[in-house]
């Protein structure tokens, strides 16, 4: 570990990066959508392509991480969890998870993983840990759990002793072959310790006539592979696992600051969480 509490997971991050700016990202369209600036006219153009189709896409995102928001909050105040394993990070936008987390109990420790080269270009500012707690930032690919699991990196910021949220935000849909994807899931929750949580948010399935369907057609079109679930196909990632109510619902639906609309048009991604007993 580095001072401060800071991960020497990232390495790489002063080393020449090969961000394919000609190419459209999904971190950096997910980016632009919510006004960030980390992106380039590729991914603006493709954003921009796929929102002509699903206009009410920034919506959803920004729904997506809020709920990533009050997930983070249900964990440390509720039930007590003091270290995550975020993967799928993506780009950093204030308020980050363990600015959340640490804000509550500043002795938290998280450690993010992703393996896109604009995310770990901009990876230090995952690293503002407060002075109690610990970040670190993995590059690695989610399928290479093995990789994740036996980093030192990891080791030596979470004790896989003790309970740890692992979180898969907006992540899952890239995963186009379901049996890949549980077995992901499953291989990245069985080492961890009871008390343990899932957290975890992805596309919802939809009519083929629909805009959301048009949407991930336009994503595809992209080159970005995207895949949407069911409720039912959702629920089997937490198979084992105790659901917190209220269950796999719209994100917009889990324990939300204010009642949710029932009538909300918008189609919000699936959200749940669950506890390893």
């Amino acid at each position: 570990m580095g001072a401060n509490g800071i991960g020497d997971g990232v390495a790489d991050a002063g080393q020449p990066l090969d961000l394919r700016t000609d190419v459209a990202h999904s971190a950096r369209i997910y980016d632009y959508m919510l006004g960030g600036k980390d992106n380039f006219a590729a991914d603006r153009a493709a954003a921009d392509a796929i929102a002509k189709h699903l206009p009410t896409l920034p919506i959803s995102m920004r729904a997506n991480r809020d709920f990533m928001l009050r997930m983070t909050r249900y964990l440390v105040g509720d039930l007590g969890i003091r270290q995550f394993l975020d993967i799928g990070t993506g780009l950093p936008t204030s308020p980050n998870l363990h600015e959340v987390a640490q804000e509550l109990a500043p002795e938290t420790r998280v450690v993010y993983v992703d393996n896109d080269p604009i995310v770990l270009a901009h990876a230090r500012a995952l690293l503002t840990s407060s002075a109690e707690g610990r970040t670190a930032y993995i590059d690695a690919d989610l399928r290479d759990t093995g990789a994740i699991l036996g980093s030192t990196v990891l080791r030596e910021t979470l004790d896989l002793g003790r309970p740890v949220a692992l979180t898969l935000i907006a992540i899952l849909q890239f995963f186009v072959d379901e049996d890949e994807a549980l077995a992901v899931v499953r291989s990245l929750v069985e080492p961890l310790a009871p008390g343990s949580v899932l957290a975890l948010s992805v596309v919802p399935a939809a009519d083929e006539e629909s805009p959301l369907a048009d949407g991930v057609n336009a994503y595809r079109s992209q080159g970005i592979p995207m895949k949407m679930r069911t409720r039912a196909e959702t629920e089997r990632f937490f198979a084992g696992l105790e659901l917190v109510d209220p269950g796999v619902v719209k994100v917009t639906e889990w324990h939300p600051d204010e009642p949710a609309d029932p009538d909300d048009p918008v189609p919000h991604m699936y959200g749940g969480v669950a506890v390893k007993r």
